[in-house]
């Protein structure tokens, strides 16, 4: 009864008070009416933190908050440490989307693709569950070499996918070598605290190679520190060069210039992005395109140019929330559009892109004069809308695609049948091929593996389809041979015999070494 009292004694005092009743009232008050009256005993943690998701919910999709386990998984791939499968994921409504592989790790192995939703994890379920981030985190892990099925949706297909638990690396360059006698090839895979020195480090070993030009390969590139993409930046441009600005409701104009002047001021430059270049790798592939410092090829990039400042808490969790927008230096907006509020549809504009055709033909891609704006040297015409367009268009390729090579991807089959040979050959191949370009230049796949190949899959209930295989044959053995090289010499070798196969790539390279065509298109010749 007494109880009941102070019930009605609380409600009254706030209709009496109905004027003084803020917002931060009203949820103060709400959480002490839950804890005071609820039927059962409540955790005031997490009613707590669900109450902030809901809020931040309503703002944009990258406004997040997490737990202290969820903050410290989120900041270890960007300072050097991390283990488990190697994807990074956003958990959205219940749903988990895998926004990023960890390159080299034992997702990317299998073929694991950005936008890809994990349904189950060995015999836990995971969609519709609405786990936590920090659940999902323990069903994901265990120890190295442990195995995971994964039961994973990509568009409106299942498909089953067998991984090894491994430590995962976590070095931004990934790939390393001289494309041709004068053309050096960086791979960069996220922007963490160390990826400018990593990328230094990378060009003093193409230098005394002989490197002249460069092409910088940002696909699947999710993005990472702002403050790393624009000391990168740095070392293309002279010094007092405009790479980004930032604006925002509270948060006044701020614009970001070169500090110093680069070590790479001359030769020419070639950038790769694709629909999966997020973030820090848009600032940096925008402020080379506005600049008139170097092409872009590829794909439109992702779109993601809202700014998260962290409020962290004292437990260790964290609020991420955006703060401002990001604009490259001819002044265009890099956010692509979202509704507040609607996360999903947010994440599935890739595959609109997919059904839209953008991704076959450079005419889908929406240019409206509103949205034009021009780089800072020559006047080129550039758009705004949402990520950055590349100046030659290169279509996705799936010609090679299969089934049956997707399978012998997606069970392991391909990644452990390329160990087993390493393990039984090892010192035979290094006798042979000492070093990594040998192996790169002389080495081909023998018969007896793709023998072993095909018989593995069979083992697995992956039958051998002829048709399939001479599609996929040449993107199948490419793999391969990278595993390989891998494995006997170092990470940077897996993209070397890929290379050949990759339209990007290829594209890059061939207008790297057609100048008169590199500065036309520089110029804005409309003819190219």
């Amino acid at each position: 009864m007494k109880q009941l009292i102070l019930a009605f004694a609380a409600i009254f005092a706030v209709t009496a008070y109905s004027q003084e009743f803020t917002s931060d009232t009203k949820l103060r008050v709400a959480n002490s009416i839950i804890e005071n009256f609820y039927v059962e005993d409540v955790d005031s943690d997490t009613i707590v933190a669900e109450a902030i998701k809901a809020m931040l919910k309503t703002l944009d999709p990258h406004s997040a908050y997490s737990t202290p386990a969820e903050t410290a998984e989120f900041t270890a791939p960007l300072e050097g440490k991390f283990s488990g499968i190697g994807i990074q994921f956003n958990m959205l409504e219940d749903t988990v989307y895998v926004i990023q592989t960890t390159a080299g790790g034992p997702s990317e192995k299998v073929g694991i693709m950005p936008g890809d939703r994990i349904i189950s994890a060995n015999d836990t379920v995971i969609a519709g569950k609405k786990m936590v981030n920090s659940q999902i985190i323990k069903v994901l892990r265990g120890p190295k070499g442990s195995v995971v099925n994964l039961k994973v949706k990509r568009g409106p297909e299942l498909i089953d996918f067998t991984l090894t638990r491994d430590d995962i690396p976590v070095y931004s360059v990934d790939e390393t070598f001289m494309a041709d006698p004068s053309t050096g090839y960086i791979r960069i895979t996220r922007f963490a605290e160390d990826t400018p020195g990593e990328v230094r480090r990378a060009m003093e070993k193409l230098r005394a190679q002989g490197m002249k030009n460069l092409i910088l390969d940002l696909s699947g590139n999710g993005g990472g520190y702002l403050g790393a993409a624009f000391e990168l930046a740095g070392e293309f441009l002279t010094k007092g060069t405009p790479v980004v600005s930032t604006m925002g409701r509270r948060s006044p104009k701020q614009e970001y210039k070169t500090e110093n002047g680069g070590s790479f001021l001359d030769g020419r430059i070639v950038v790769i992005t694709d629909q999966y270049s997020a973030s820090a790798a848009e600032i940096l592939s925008g402020a080379i395109q506005d600049n008139d410092r170097g092409l872009i090829v590829g794909r439109r990039t992702f779109g993601k140019g809202l700014v998260q400042r962290p409020f962290p808490f004292p437990d260790g969790s964290m609020i991420r929330l955006t703060v401002s927008r990001y604009y490259t230096p001819s002044g265009r907006c890099i956010q692509k559009h979202y509704d507040k509020g609607h996360g999903e549809e947010y994440l599935l504009e890739l595959y609109n892109r997919f059904d839209s055709g953008e991704l076959w033909s450079a005419d889908s891609i929406q240019r409206p004069d509103s949205l034009k704006y021009h780089t800072l040297k020559n006047n080129r015409p550039v758009y705004g809308g949402g990520g950055i367009i590349p100046d030659i268009f290169v279509p996705a390729d799936t010609s090679h695609f299969s089934v049956y090579y997707r399978d012998l991807v997606a069970k392991g089959i391909l990644n452990r049948t390329c160990i087993n040979y390493v393990d039984a050959n090892r010192a035979e191949l290094l006798k042979k091929y000492p070093t990594d370009n040998d192996f790169q230049t002389s080495f081909d796949i023998p018969q007896e593996l793709t023998d072993k190949l095909i018989a593995a899959g069979n083992d697995a209930k992956i039958p051998f389809n002829e048709d399939q295989w001479e599609r996929s044959k040449g993107i199948i053995t490419a793999i391969m041979k990278g595993l390989l090289a891998r494995d006997l010499y170092e990470d940077g070798s897996y993209f070397r015999p890929l290379s050949k196969q990759n339209k990007d790539f290829n594209a890059a390279l061939d207008l790297i070494n057609d100048p008169e065509r590199y500065s036309a298109i520089l110029r804005g010749d409309s003819a190219n």
